[in-house]
């Protein structure tokens, strides 16, 4: 069969014969006339057989044969996507197919100024190709009016409709129009993603060119046995062999892609990685490089692994095996394209034997495994460390745990025994030899020792008034107090006019202002009688001055008895 035979027009007819297509692939020779009939579409087939083309060139003769509505040119035909690399290439493929027509396409995708994409949506858009992210954000900006859309296309729909996609998938359906054609392509189709399905397709003609999930024939697939630590060493050996032209590496992670680039690195090997973490242009320029032969080794992670056309890809190397048995069938559909030989070589350690397993039976292909000098030796998991940086150590092991400031509590008396030592000498041991030996003055009774007195100024004691300065004069304050126990204190006299002025005249013959306050504090002075001497030990008691003093504490004492 040709595509002569599949009622395209000859614009498309002529732009396939350019692009070096002679013979329509299976997916194309079934999904063609039905989408044309304007029916809803369930497609399924092999990665890299043509299911981009099965969709584009019908959608091109559907909107040629159909006039725009007048009113400028809204949004006819919308291609979603789930990465931006699948993105760029689908509206690469409607550029090619559609050189000979007048349509205008455009692509959108995040990581990215919009400012330039928002631009080229102004002009008017026939057929547009988005990533969900980005066309939510442009509809929620209003650039973007998806009522007028005739064809919806989802493509890689296992993936798009997973659980991370199902919520943007929704919101950009409920701005499409309720009377439209969907068309579903994917190379893998689970049950559960037919059963979500069910609700976006109405009659749908379902294409199943060959059983899901099932690998191309021409693609040379090995396993190697080697332990995690040897991956590098097995990589590097096997990409200086010559007839690795061009290799694409796959891991798991995205740390792990830019690990693996350096350490080709050390080997001499040169190699780029794209993953999520790398800017759009990042991506497309290592991506660039990789198509163009400029480097020979491009390492990524499984966002490259869907719909990927890179031509004439010798190689696929699978450094991480992944834990979805799907993602090993689109890793390895980047070699192999349009009907070439390909080789698929994936490395396997103990912990990813699980991983092969459930490839295997997905596949329904026992994958030879290959001998080489870095034979797997490590036949357990490993085991994750319990003590590790920042973990503690198991209960019987740890000591009895002191917190720090407890800690320091205990170790305070020691030290403040060790700084008072420091700070005054006379407690060395020395100074209380030389007071032992000397023969100390006899107190009198109810003398306060002048070390107390001291102590007991510092604590916020008022000082002597008897003028005494010093441990003698605070030991004879006591002694005064005990021999005139009954003095009564002095009343404080008034001032009399000065310049003999008239009792409440001033000197000038002007009224005293102060004398009521001059009056209130006599007045005062005589209820709180005060005393020339005061004894520190009250003082300990109550630090404001008492109602009434007395001349010793045995008086105090004696008071309160009673």
């Amino acid at each position: 069969m040709k595509f002569s035979d599949l009622n395209l027009i000859p614009p498309i007819l002529k732009a396939a014969a350019e692009a070096g297509y002679e013979e329509p692939s299976p997916i194309q020779q079934k999904a063609i006339p039905p989408v044309l009939a304007g029916r809803d579409l369930l497609g399924c087939a092999q990665t890299g057989t043509g299911k981009t083309a099965a969709f584009a060139m019908p959608i091109l003769q559907r909107l040629a044969a159909a006039p725009a509505p007048s009113g400028g040119r809204p949004i006819r035909a919308l291609i979603l996507t789930p990465t931006r690399e699948l993105a760029l290439q689908i509206d690469e493929s409607f550029a090619a197919y559609g050189r000979h027509m007048r349509l205008a396409h455009c692509v959108i995708f995040g990581g990215v100024n919009q400012n330039p994409q928002v631009a080229r949506l102004k002009k008017g858009v026939d057929i547009l190709t988005a990533t969900p992210g980005r066309l939510n954000d442009l509809i929620g900006q209003g650039y973007i009016d998806l009522k007028n859309v005739e064809i919806f296309v989802l493509d890689e729909a296992d993936r798009m409709l997973d659980m991370g996609f199902v919520h943007d998938v929704k919101r950009v359906l409920a701005c499409l129009p309720g009377q439209k054609q969907t068309l579903l392509f994917s190379a893998t189709m689970p049950r559960e993603i037919e059963e979500l399905t069910d609700g976006l397709l109405h009659g749908p003609e379902k294409v199943m060119v060959a059983p899901p999930a099932t690998t191309v024939e021409r693609i040379e697939q090995s396993v190697y046995f080697v332990d995690k630590g040897n991956k590098r060493h097995l990589l590097a050996q096997l990409l200086q062999k010559p007839e690795v032209t061009s290799a694409l590496v796959f891991t798991r992670t995205k740390h792990g892609a830019d690990r693996v680039v350096r350490e080709l690195a050390r080997a001499g090997i040169g190699a780029m990685a794209i993953h999520g973490n790398k800017s759009q242009n990042a991506r497309q320029d290592a991506l660039g490089r990789f198509k163009d032969g400029r480097i020979r080794v491009l390492v990524a992670t499984d966002i490259a692994a869907r719909g990927i056309d890179v031509s004439g890809l010798s190689h696929v190397f699978n450094y991480d095996l992944p834990n979805i048995p799907e993602t090993y069938v689109h890793r390895i559909g980047r070699t192999g394209r349009a009907g070439h030989a390909g080789v698929a070589v994936s490395f396997c350690d103990f912990e990813e034997k699980e991983y092969l397993a459930d490839i295997e039976k997905l596949t329904h292909i026992r994958i030879p495994s290959v001998e080489h000098e870095w034979p797997m030796q490590v036949f357990e998991k490993e085991e994750k460390q319990t003590q590790g940086r920042g973990q503690r150590a198991p209960r019987a092991e740890r000591a009895p745990a002191v917190r720090p400031a407890v800690q320091a509590q205990q170790q305070a008396p020691a030290r403040k025994k060790l700084v008072r030592a420091a700070a005054r000498p006379e407690k060395s041991e020395e100074f209380q030899m030389e007071q032992t030996n000397t023969p100390q003055r006899p107190q009198q009774d109810g003398a306060a020792p002048a070390e107390s007195a001291k102590r007991r100024r510092r604590r916020g004691g008022r000082r002597h008034k008897s003028g005494g300065q010093g441990p003698a004069a605070a030991s004879q304050a006591p002694q005064k107090k005990e021999s005139a126990p009954q003095a009564q204190p002095q009343q404080p006299q008034k001032e009399k006019p000065a310049n003999g002025a008239p009792r409440g005249k001033n000197g000038r013959g002007e009224k005293a202002e102060h004398a009521p306050r001059a009056e209130k504090s006599a007045k005062s002075a005589k209820e709180e009688p005060r005393f020339s001497e005061v004894d520190d030990s009250i003082q300990l008691i109550a630090r404001r001055a008492p109602a009434q003093k007395y001349a010793s504490f045995e008086e105090y004492m004696k008071a309160h008895e009673e």
